[in-house]
């Protein structure tokens, strides 16, 4: 897996400079005009560089092109506008099946040979979209959250920026059941907050320097697409914000993600394939997938797999990172009615330092409270994982070593750990896992007390 090649994109030698197209960078005039008739105009001319130079550049969604290259000079500084007017509702397909979006800033559908370049900023002003949780702020903080207006929730718990996103969800479930037009769910459009990135059914895509940062919901989102190179970028977002997820692959294959840096308010380097039935009618798994060289200093999971995963994920290698403070280390997730398959994945030279939680948790009662458990029919709806080995992995701080948790039904199979050293306050806690191997696998508490030895495990046997 490690020697996968994917052939970069290559682009005709034909540049545009947004300037040239009447963009304004004083971070006031709204250039989302400008930047898309230079992406027009290049792409007219068989495709090529479209450049946004150094400054402060305000503008509504940028909507990419085949064969162009969106690329940032140092010192370029996108900002995405508040003004929610902007970000239009549409319709995307989605092998066959329709799904409602609010317009990303960044969005191309149906695209091939595409990149997103250089060494500036994309700023999505999550701020004015998501809402924010109380537990997460001091008093301090969430005062001034709310004297800075909004919502409040009748528990004075979540705030929220307006009203209507505050109710959204009963919205839309009202919506969907009478399966509304697409008019209709302008009352959602704050509730459902568009990733910073969104690229749908598109091949052969780059994703080279920049900053990605203060998205609404997830910060990058390629789905359904195919020949994917990602490096050298780092993704932002406050540690609170609410759904803030660094990169999510879903439904992708051929993906290659090497030397970035994350910093997010929930789970870092993800892969997902789709939501239960809806996920599994759509039917594409994430594929053949390396990540390497890739450091997170904060989120939910440091590389994680789900919960979302119902078309499944399998043939992935990651190796040489480093997660700093996160939640999780190595998360894997799901429940029931997901459906799905992960298999076929390999994890070493993994180095963690203060986490918060397990080291490496298998979970297949995520966002479930099990209690005494009569296993349930085994149907589409179950799923698995297997078929995943874990080595060379150093933890200094957990509060878990490990943590497998399976479901009667279908327990956690074929795992496999080899050469794991971690310093955590408890061990290992598995239940419902067969065809386990732990090969030199230690975990031991901060005053030195051998909470986990495989060598003692296996002579016991």
């Amino acid at each position: 897996m490690e020697s996968m090649y994917i052939n970069e994109p290559v682009f005709p030698d034909y540049t545009v400079n947004i300037a040239d197209f009447g963009a304004v960078c004083d971070g006031r005039t709204l250039n989302t005009d400008a930047i898309n008739a230079a992406i027009a105009a290049c792409a007219g001319q068989g495709g090529g560089r479209v450049v946004i130079p150094r400054g402060l550049w305000l503008t509504g969604p940028i909507i990419l092109k085949s064969n162009i290259n969106l690329h940032l000079e140092t010192g370029a500084l996108v900002l995405f506008t508040p003004d929610y007017d902007q970000y239009p509702l549409r319709k995307v397909n989605l092998n066959g099946i329709e799904q409602i979006m609010v317009t990303p800033p960044l969005f191309g559908e149906g695209l091939d040979n595409i990149a997103i370049t250089g060494s500036g900023i994309f700023d999505g002003s999550g701020q004015y979209w998501r809402p924010v949780k109380r537990m997460k702020l001091t008093e301090r903080q969430w005062r001034k959250l709310v004297d800075s207006g909004g919502v409040v929730d009748s528990d004075e718990r979540i705030w929220w920026p307006n009203a209507a996103a505050m109710h959204g969800a009963r919205k839309l479930r009202e919506l969907a059941s009478r399966r509304a037009p697409l008019e209709d769910y302008e009352s959602v459009r704050v509730f459902l907050r568009p990733r910073l990135m969104n690229l749908v059914n598109c091949k052969n895509v780059l994703i080279d320097g920049p900053i990605f940062q203060n998205s609404p919901m997830w910060n990058l989102h390629p789905l359904l697409c195919e020949n994917i190179i990602i490096r050298n970028i780092m993704v932002r977002n406050l540690w609170h914000a609410q759904n803030g997820d660094g990169l999510d692959l879903e439904s992708c294959r051929n993906v290659l993600v090497e030397n970035s840096i994350f910093d997010v308010g929930d789970d870092a380097i993800c892969l997902k394939s789709g939501k239960d039935e809806i996920g599994r009618k759509i039917g594409v798994p994430t594929e053949n997938v390396i990540i390497r060289d890739c450091k997170v200093y904060h989120g939910h999971g440091g590389f994680v797999v789900g919960s979302e995963m119902s078309g499944g994920v399998r043939n992935v290698t990651v190796t040489r990172c480093e997660f700093i403070g996160t939640d999780v280390g190595l998360r894997f997730k799901t429940t029931r009615g997901r459906g799905g398959v992960v298999e076929k994945i390999k994890i070493d030279q993994i180095n963690m330092i203060n986490i918060d939680g397990p080291a490496i948790t298998f979970d297949m009662y995520y966002d479930a409270a099990p209690g005494n458990e009569i296993a349930a029919a085994v149907t589409d709806a179950t799923p698995q994982f297997r078929d995943v080995a874990i080595s060379k992995v150093i933890c200094r701080g957990a509060a878990v070593g490990i943590f497998l948790r399976g479901l009667p039904e279908m327990p956690i199979r074929k795992l496999k750990f080899n050469q794991v050293e971690i310093t955590a306050r408890k061990g290992v806690v598995m239940s419902a896992c067969e065809q386990l191997a732990f090969n030199d696998v230690l975990v031991e508490n901060e005053q030195g007390q051998i909470l986990f030895n495989s060598a003692e495990q296996n002579n016991g046997q």
